[in-house]
Parts: C-alpha cells; sequence; structure tokens
C-alpha cells in the first residue's frame, strides 16, 4: 500500500517537473537573454547624443577656440599671429578692466547676499503645506522664469527719471525726492543690483524651502521646550541646518554674479561713464565691437579662472570643516 502511494506521488509530480522543465529556459539560453540586454549598453548615449554635440559645438569647442585664441593676435582673413602672454599682459594693465573688475566683484557680493536674505526670508514666510501657500509661492517665483531681456526692459521702464515716472512716482508720494536711476553714476549700480536682488530671490527661496523641509521637526519642539523663542530657534536650529544649502546657493550666486551680462548690457551698457562696466559688457566690447578678439579672450580666460579658483577654495574649506 505504501508503494502504491510513493507511486501516485511520483505520477503526480512528473507532470509538474515536465512543465517547470518546459518554461525555464536552457542555461544557455538565459546566457545568450543576458547578453542581449546588457549589450544595449549604447541605448542611454543615443539619447544623450543630440544634446551632447550641441554642448560639443557650441560650448566646449568655443572653449578651446578661446584658450588658443588667447595667445595669438586674431588677424581675419589673414591668419593669426602668435604672442604669448601679451594678450594677459594688456588686459591686466588695463585700468578699464580693473574698474570692471571692481565693479563686478560690487554687483556680484551685492546681489548674492541681498538674494539670501531675502530668499530666506521668503522661505520662512511661506513655508507651510496649505493650498493658498501653494499659489503665492508659484506666483513668487514667476519673475524667475521670466526671461532676462524682459525683466531688464521693465525695470529699465519702471526706472524712467522724470517725475511722473513709475518708481519715482511711488517714492513721490511718501515725500522722497525723484531719483534719476540707471541715468547717474551714483546709483546705476545700485539700480541694476536691486533689479536682480528682485529676481534672484525667489529662485533662492525654493531651494531654502526644500532646505527647511529637511529639517527635523523634533530639533525646533526640544528648542521649545527648553524656552527658546522663535528667533531663538531660528539662530540656533534653522540656519545651521541650512548651511549646506546656504554654501550651494552661494556658490551659484557668485557663478552667476560673475557672468552677469543681460541686464547691465540692455540697461546702461556699461554707462553713464562707465559706472555699470562689468567684466562680460567689457570683453563684449573688445571682442566684437572693437575686433580685439585675442584681448577678449584672455579676460574671458581669466575670468573663467576666477570662477574656478573661488568654487574650488569653498569646496575646500567645506571639506576642512566636516574632516574637524
Amino acid at each position: 500500500m505504501t508503494i502504491h502511494t510513493a507511486d501516485a506521488a511520483t505520477a503526480a509530480d512528473a507532470p509538474q517537473a515536465a512543465a517547470g522543465a518546459i518554461a525555464s529556459p536552457p542555461p544557455a539560453r538565459r546566457r545568450r537573454r543576458r547578453h542581449r540586454v546588457q549589450g544595449q549598453w549604447w541605448v542611454p548615449w543615443a539619447f544623450l547624443a543630440p544634446a551632447l554635440l550641441l554642448f560639443l559645438i557650441f560650448r566646449y569647442i568655443p572653449m578651446f577656440q578661446a584658450v588658443g585664441m588667447s595667445v595669438e593676435n586674431v588677424r581675419p582673413y589673414l591668419g593669426n599671429e602668435f604672442v604669448g602672454f601679451k594678450n594677459y599682459e594688456t588686459i591686466l594693465t588695463d585700468a578699464v578692466f580693473r574698474d570692471a573688475t571692481i565693479n563686478t566683484l560690487v554687483l556680484a557680493l551685492g546681489q548674492t547676499a541681498g538674494c539670501l536674505i531675502l530668499g530666506f526670508l521668503l522661505a520662512l514666510l511661506l513655508e507651510g503645506q496649505t493650498r493658498k501657500l501653494s499659489f503665492i509661492r508659484s506666483a513668487a517665483f514667476l519673475p524667475v522664469v521670466v526671461p532676462m531681456a524682459v525683466v531688464a526692459e521693465l525695470w529699465r521702464i519702471m526706472y524712467h527719471p522724470s517725475p511722473d515716472g513709475f518708481l519715482n512716482s511711488i517714492i513721490g508720494i511718501m515725500g522722497i525726492a525723484p531719483s534719476e536711476y540707471i541715468n547717474s553714476p551714483d546709483s546705476a549700480m545700485w539700480s541694476i543690483m536691486l533689479m536682480g536682488i528682485w529676481r534672484g530671490g525667489p529662485y533662492d527661496m525654493m531651494i531654502i524651502l526644500a532646505g527647511l523641509a529637511g529639517i527635523d521637526r523634533g530639533l525646533y519642539e526640544a528648542a521649545t521646550v527648553d524656552g527658546a523663542n522663535r528667533w531663538q530657534r531660528i539662530v540656533h536650529v534653522t540656519l545651521p541646518g541650512l548651511r549646506p544649502v546656504f554654501t550651494i546657493l552661494f556658490i551659484l550666486a557668485a557663478i552667476r554674479g560673475f557672468r552677469v551680462f543681460t541686464e547691465v548690457y540692455l540697461m546702461t551698457n556699461g554707462g553713464p561713464n562707465g559706472a555699470t562696466e562689468v567684466v562680460m559688457t567689457l570683453l563684449y566690447k573688445l571682442g566684437l565691437e572693437q575686433q580685439k578678439l585675442g584681448v577678449g579672450s584672455a579676460g574671458a580666460v581669466l575670468l573663467f579662472l576666477a570662477t574656478l579658483v573661488l568654487t574650488l577654495t569653498v569646496q575646500l574649506l567645506l571639506r576642512k570643516k566636516k574632516d574637524a
């Protein structure tokens, strides 16, 4: 009886084993299939190829060409002439380039600090998950998505120096005398800086909001239990928690400040009397207006090196703090 039961069980399992043998492919077929899947490594690169090609043609090749032109006397249709570091010497000893560098540093530092402060205050005011706050955050972020050319033209109209200009009409209600804004050497730089802060602050706000969401809420509760008020919670909990975010924003804003061009070119073109001349507008004039492509390329290489040194310095300082 036991023997017949075992035979029956074996007979019952036989179809399942046969089905399993049919369902599972042999090892050789599995290896070929795995090899075929792994052989499709080129598919992501095929999708990236158009963008990489555009970057290569319009970014990387011109960058290498600019480095080569910086040590040459560029003569279109006549052939370039190698001059070594003469172009670097010319631009480093130029008083206009030094003034443009100072203006660039002032504008970059002012816009960086202003955007961080404005973005932080907006993030504290608009932090939350309600639908109304989402709408207000979207409305506050609109200046970032508007093209810089449109923003510059809008602010240029608002800065009209006549007493009936838009901003002069507003400050006139408060009894303040009309200002010339971008038409005066004393206020032109600050006017451009104010416009840059207005446009860049909401961008910093969105990144700071993401950083605020990553701070442990238990720290706020512990600080409240210890008797800390709102200001003390901001100083001892919020600001330390946002230190990595501030570092990233500082690097991005500094790079953006060094490369400022569109708003200055459209609003003042470096004037009046060179009060708002920055490095990028000066290089544009040297290269495309005065046809000094070698000297302009040397200035562009120096600007790239300054940006690279700034980024690496900040990264090294952060690494030292982490190691300490």
